[in-house]
């Protein structure tokens, strides 16, 4: 089996007849941890729709492993289920943490999944707060919840569309930490859009600068922030305005 899980070709998207999107190609490896990075308005959101088969490419194609993905070739159910993504602005619901874990293996049809559930919590730290409210929460705990969420569906890649943005830095080291944890122990991909290149130095293994919808570079980390091929790399790493 190929060690990579997305292959991506020649995809493009496009809204109303303006391309937002343009990856020649990509591939994920299976297990790594990869960040995109780029401005706001680069195209790293809409990338993630389409690896998480929200939305099908308007052109191109998407191997999921050896199943193809394009818009004509919908992804079957349960190769979609593989995939799951935390938004920046979890939409939790009006019960308690507990309800809300559980939510997607209800919709799947498992019930009496507790003790998973309660491994969930406890993986994130929230074990103790299983029957508080959701709208209680802090940021910082409400994007814990939905990290438990997803980890309850033992998905086999997990898109992460910044996941830290406005947190304190006590609750990003948190956040990063589980991701940390996520991928060494149980060898998950994790594809992370952030906008803060310092929590791509930490976590990923590879980088990829997004601008106007396309790849301008990827590389392995280190390589990535010091020793960059492409001028537009060097500034975005510099902190220089790239837009």
């Amino acid at each position: 089996m190929s060690n990579f899980i997305y292959r991506l070709q020649s995809v493009s998207k496009e809204y109303n007849g303006r391309r937002v999107l343009h990856v020649a190609h990509l591939k994920v490896r299976q297990g790594e941890i990869l960040a995109i990075v780029g401005p706001s308005g680069a195209g790293k959101s809409t990338l993630l729709r389409l690896l998480n088969f929200l939305e099908p490419p308007t052109e191109g194609r998407i191997r999921f492993r050896d199943i193809e993905f394009s818009a004509t070739q919908p992804m079957p159910l349960q190769h979609r289920r593989r995939v799951t993504t935390v938004f920046q602005r979890p939409i939790l619901l009006n019960r308690s943490i507990q309800a809300n874990v559980s939510y997607g293996l209800r919709l799947r049809g498992r019930h009496n999944e507790t003790r998973r559930i309660a491994q969930a919590l406890e993986y994130v730290g929230l074990q103790d707060m299983a029957r508080q409210r959701a709208r209680t929460l802090s940021g910082g705990e409400a994007q814990r919840v939905a990290l438990a969420r997803a980890l309850v569906l033992e998905p086999e890649v997990l898109l992460l569309d910044e996941p830290t943005a406005n947190l304190d830095p006590y609750n990003v080291s948190l956040i990063e930490k589980i991701i940390a944890r996520l991928n060494q122990e149980q060898g998950t991909t994790l594809v992370l859009v952030t906008h803060n290149v310092f929590q791509a130095k930490r976590l990923a293994h590879r980088v990829a600068l997004m601008l106007e919808g396309r790849i301008i570079e990827i590389a392995d980390t280190k390589a990535f922030f010091e020793a960059p091929r492409d001028p537009r790399t060097a500034a975005f790493v510099r902190g220089e305005m790239v837009y």
